[in-house]
């Protein structure tokens, strides 16, 4: 896969799906593809997971704040997966991996594989050729790997009406790039907390810390609005009302 930056962009003004989830990477590589001149078509797919109402808000200000032509209408679909992941922590918000869990436990039994395959059929009876989504060349994921996604576009074509190819623009980058390239878009309205509190990034799940880090990787203001850091400013702020009101009376 040819690195973003070198995309043919002349050759086709057809329009490219995109898996978007509402974070950092996928909507980096939204607002990329735009800047490239890429037409595109967004997808989100609603599974019912604990965090999905206030990524999906994020995502809807995301795109409201790319004032690009070239963008087409959101398409959301939707994928219950409460019956078949039942007491996993995605559905109950109970053990939800924290800030010290290794990546692997945010990992999601056959995810990818069932995002692909509603997005793929959406695309196929719209004729979109062209299926992007954002995984990383570090992702530690085995449905993320190129294996992966060859086989998986190989059988999930003989099972549709037409050709979907499944394009992967950052497979050969590491997070660190990818931030780079996001630099000037506005990120402050990305999503990636996998626990939720008060619609804000809660500041202490797995995802909340790799946000962090990700900031820190090209030494850029974390615009992130945390609930763990609001709690804290208020709790201050109380204090220091209640040392006043003591104060002066």
């Amino acid at each position: 896969m040819n690195r973003p930056g070198h995309m043919n962009v002349s050759a086709s003004t057809a329009t490219m799906g995109l898996l978007v989830s509402g974070g950092l990477d996928s909507s980096i590589l939204l607002a990329h593809l735009l800047a490239l001149g890429r037409r595109v078509r967004p997808f989100y797919v609603r599974s019912g997971l604990i965090w999905q109402v206030a990524e999906l808000r994020g995502l809807r200000r995301f795109l409201a704040a790319l004032p690009a032509p070239t963008l087409e209408e959101l398409v959301t679909l939707d994928l219950p997966l409460a019956d078949v992941y039942r007491n996993h922590w995605s559905v109950t918000g109970h053990r939800v991996p924290d800030a010290d869990s290794p990546d692997e436990a945010v990992h999601l039994p056959g995810r990818n594989a069932l995002l692909v395959i509603k997005a793929a059929l959406w695309c196929a009876h719209h004729g979109i050729e062209q299926l992007a989504l954002a995984p990383l060349g570090s992702s530690p994921f085995a449905d993320a790997t190129p294996a992966f996604f060859d086989e998986f576009e190989s059988a999930m074509n003989r099972a549709m009406s037409g050709p979907v190819r499944i394009v992967r623009p950052f497979a050969d980058y590491g997070k660190r790039q990818v931030m780079e390239l996001g630099r000037e878009f506005p990120l402050e309205w990305t999503f990636s907390c996998i626990h939720p509190k008060r619609g804000l990034h809660c500041g202490r799940c797995n995802k909340c810390a790799e946000r962090r880090r990700a900031f820190q990787m090209i030494g850029d203001h974390d615009p992130t609005q945390y609930a763990e850091a609001e709690r804290k400013k208020g709790h201050k702020e109380k204090g220091e009302r209640s040392k006043e009101k003591v104060e002066s009376g």
